[in-house]
């Protein structure tokens, strides 16, 4: 996920992903949680104008040159099969954080215009993250956490198999503690043409194990992802790549 970024995901400790089985359908949440924001897809011109604002705002403090060509919408994202989330405060309808998902089902990935993908991910529908950027306010590190599920949320609905990241240091070590895994191990950070050929680390996600293995490694964000419904969360169904 090639973004600039300074808030960690709420999770404290460095773990190894483990290849299982795919899980069985998992249990209904056992807990109901409100949020002060809502995450939905962004569906028109206004919606997608609170994504940029964010993904802006997010890059020019870290790389302003780069920040500069965010203020207008990429290609990508009116292209099939991508998706754009946005997360805005329910007390005044500002935009708090965004990020970018794209399947693999109508297009290459982005990250596949600079390195080619291992076997293992070859004939997989994947889903890659990109693009994310979160509010400088304290609520912004929450926000980021719930992207997180969102982004999760929408794979298994989509029926994706991996979930694929790109992440510059230290933003990198986050996706380390969530259990995604290198996909090029050894070959550490490769420049990305879609980040301004910054270099990244490509780490890649499997989503029918993940209940599994973070159950396993006793992730402390087991029960928020995986048995606390958030009614707030609402990633629809249709393609939102049609922008109205």
């Amino acid at each position: 996920m090639d973004t600039q970024l300074d808030t960690p995901l709420l999770s404290p400790h460095h773990l190894e992903y483990r290849p299982l089985q795919p899980q069985q359908p998992r249990p209904a949440a056992t807990a109901e949680e409100r949020l002060p924001f809502t995450v939905r897809l962004v569906h028109n011109q206004q919606d997608l104008s609170k994504a940029l604002q964010i993904r802006y705002a997010a890059y020019a403090r870290h790389v302003p040159s780069f920040a500069e060509s965010l203020k207008l919408a990429e290609p990508t994202d009116s292209n099939d099969g991508v998706a754009i989330l946005l997360a805005e405060s329910k007390f005044d309808g500002s935009p708090l954080g965004t990020m970018r998902i794209q399947t693999n089902g109508f297009n290459p990935l982005s990250l596949e215009q600079s390195v080619e993908l291992p076997d293992w991910l070859q004939d997989k529908s994947l889903a890659e993250a990109t693009r994310l950027g979160v509010t400088e306010q304290k609520v912004g590190r929450i926000v980021k956490t719930v992207l997180f599920k969102a982004y999760y949320l929408y794979c298994v609905q989509n029926g994706i198999d991996w979930m694929v990241i790109a992440g510059r240091s230290p933003i990198d070590r986050q996706y380390d503690r969530l259990l995604f895994s290198d996909v090029y191990p050894g070959m550490g950070y490769i420049p990305l043409r879609h980040a301004n050929n910054m270099p990244h680390r490509v780490l890649a996600f499997e989503v029918g194990t993940a209940e599994e293995r973070w159950n396993l490694a006793k992730h402390p964000l087991t029960n928020f992802i995986f048995h606390t419904s958030h009614p707030d969360i609402n990633i629809g169904s249709r393609n939102p790549a049609q922008l109205q």
